[in-house]
């Protein structure tokens, strides 16, 4: 009998538990990131497909992008309470794309975390709803996670200071990445955390964007004099760390525009614009087609 009571022990931890290997990488002295898969979310991946990080302050942790589930947060924190065992005071939320923030619950459960974030992430989630991650992944990997409430949004340049340490939270204030986005900069490591305004390493889906609001954007983001940027999803953090998103928007809108002063029709524009300098990154053969046809639609309208 223990002999059987052991097996079903083993077995329901298997079952409820799923390892994310969240092992964090010091992107500079205060900051750590765990690297999320170039990759869709998926029951394999646990849905980390998206970074999330961790800044040091005096005395907690401010993260910003708490993962896709309840359990990456709570294996990203015992990773992190290696390095120091503190408190999360604060989560910063960059966007409304579920795999950035279902980790909430976590720290708000744990350690009452200030949730931070855009106003369309609470209009559009509500409690008990079916998101995305939950469908990708399975009911165990998804076990505790919730959707709560964010505590404050942001909809204009703000100052964040906890335990001596200053960010400024700064809306893109056009639609970008999605309708509302903030990146966060870090002035004193000359350290900015893009959320999904960049990426690297795969392409972006540009689904809920606009080309020329992530143009604007990524303009923003460089007159900002940084020296590090963290993407919403990508392992280049040095000063290379935007080229791949700038190049692709660029050329989307040069090629795309093209296209339509030549007349070409919608139904032939995936053919005529295929950006092929691109086709050897992740995600290529699922999400270009339609930015490009996206593109189409809003480029052929605007002024």
């Amino acid at each position: 009998m223990l002999r059987i009571a052991t097996l079903c022990t083993l077995l329901m931890t298997s079952l409820w538990s799923f390892d994310y290997h969240t092992t964090p990488k010091q992107i500079t002295k205060h900051v750590w990131c765990f690297f999320g898969k170039l990759e869709a979310p998926s029951k394999s991946n646990g849905g980390f497909m998206s970074n999330s990080c961790y800044l040091k302050t005096q005395k907690s942790y401010i993260v910003i992008d708490s993962g896709p589930t309840y359990q990456f947060a709570a294996q990203a924190y015992k990773a992190m309470s290696k390095i120091a065992k503190l408190p999360v005071s604060a989560v910063i939320n960059t966007h409304y794309h579920d795999d950035h923030w279902l980790g909430n619950s976590y720290y708000k459960e744990h350690f009452g975390a200030r949730l931070i974030g855009t106003k369309l992430q609470n209009d559009t989630f509500k409690p008990g709803m079916t998101v995305r991650i939950q469908k990708m992944t399975t009911p165990e990997i998804f076990s505790q996670t919730k959707i709560i409430p964010l505590d404050e949004t942001v909809n204009k340049e703000t100052n964040l200071t906890i335990g001596g340490t200053t960010l400024t939270l700064i809306p893109v204030g056009t639609k970008a990445h999605t309708a509302e986005d903030i990146f966060v900069v870090f002035s004193d490591e000359k350290i900015i955390f893009s959320g999904d305004l960049v990426m690297n390493g795969r392409l972006t889906s540009n689904r809920d964007g606009s080309v020329l609001g992530q143009l604007k954007a990524h303009a923003m983001i460089n007159k900002r004099g940084w020296k590090s940027l963290v993407p919403g999803h990508g392992t280049i953090t040095d000063s290379h760390a935007m080229e791949e998103s700038s190049l692709y928007f660029k050329l989307l809108k040069e090629r795309v525009s093209k296209a339509i002063e030549e007349d070409v029709p919608a139904e032939e524009i995936t053919k005529k614009v295929t950006l092929p300098e691109f086709k050897d990154k992740a995600m290529y053969n699922v999400v270009n087609k339609r930015n490009i046809f996206d593109a189409y639609g809003e480029l052929e309208f605007a002024e």
